[in-house]
């Protein structure tokens, strides 16, 4: 039994770790943050269709759920969009450090879709988390575009993760991912078409690395992690699984400063700033893991 939980909990830490590595794809891939955002999601779409093919899930859902769930796709399609582009406009250090402030503004959407009171521990850890935001950026005041993209980015990310959680209590979770990526394809192509840029969407070379790149990203960094990560939750507690996921951008950071050693070696003003946060979004979740148990017993 012993043994069964290691190997799920490092199972889980690798799919944490591939997690920080998109940000790396985003890094190294040469296509425009919203075309690499349609490919990634493309692929995704595809091979999740095939998954629930194989498992034979009934495709149909009603308008109501259809309206949801593509909402939810075109929320996760900006984060990723506004994530990429903070990369481009910074680097994938600045933009991991501000991705960790997403569960801070979970704690706000929260008690908006669950309908409970705003805990004052959360608002005294979010003074905490936007001091260390303000270390960052004064640090990096030449990468403000960036902070910010990836301030929104981390929004954006909370608001999917409340509004997904709502919808998966009453929906089959690989069901909603499937409209969820078909509805991100879908917006932006729109998008693409009414702005007249749909040749983005194009990788100009044949032998460009950016097809193994893009595939790598789309399959295992998105459609293998979903379902990974679902399946992980019939061994391991969903607080678990959220407690370890905030290692995202620590895993993430330092693959950057391992591959790009030139261009992600910070001030150290901006590790302190990143500790500052990350330790606050742990603090924060441990206490909602301890909070939710005393409530379960």
């Amino acid at each position: 039994m012993q043994k069964n939980n290691i190997k799920h909990y490092l199972h889980l830490h690798f799919l944490v770790f591939i997690a920080g590595f998109t940000a790396i794809l985003g890094e190294v891939i040469s296509l425009s943050s919203i075309a690499l955002v349609w490919h990634r999601m493309l692929i995704a779409f595809v091979l999740t269709f095939l998954f629930l093919i194989y498992r034979k899930y009934n495709l149909r859902v009603t308008l109501r759920d259809f309206i949801k769930f593509s909402l939810a796709g075109i929320i996760i399609a900006l984060h990723w969009i506004t994530f990429f582009e903070a990369i481009e406009q910074s680097n994938i250090s600045i933009t991991l450090a501000m991705f960790s402030t997403g569960a801070f503004f979970a704690s706000l959407f929260e008690p908006i879709f669950f309908k409970r009171k705003i805990r004052p521990v959360e608002i005294i850890l979010g003074c905490i988390v936007i001091c260390g935001v303000f270390i960052i950026l004064q640090a990096n005041i030449n990468s403000f575009t960036g902070v910010l993209l990836g301030v929104v980015s981390a929004l954006l990310a909370s608001l999917f993760s409340v509004f997904n959680g709502k919808l998966v209590q009453d929906n089959n979770p690989f069901l909603i991912s499937f409209y969820e990526f078909l509805s991100g394809v879908v917006f932006i192509l729109v998008y693409l078409i009414f702005s007249d840029n749909l040749s983005d969407l194009a990788i100009t070379s044949f032998f460009s690395y950016d097809y193994f790149y893009v595939f790598i990203l789309g399959s295992i960094c998105t459609a293998y992690a979903f379902i990974a990560s679902i399946h992980i939750l019939k061994f391991l507690s969903p607080y678990t699984l959220v407690l370890t996921y905030n290692l995202e951008p620590v895993y993430g950071i330092l693959l950057a400063i391992f591959i790009f050693p030139e261009t992600e070696k910070m001030q150290f003003s901006f590790y302190i700033g990143t500790v500052i946060i990350i330790s606050t979004i742990i603090i924060n979740s441990a206490l909602k893991i301890k909070n939710n148990k005393k409530v379960s017993s």
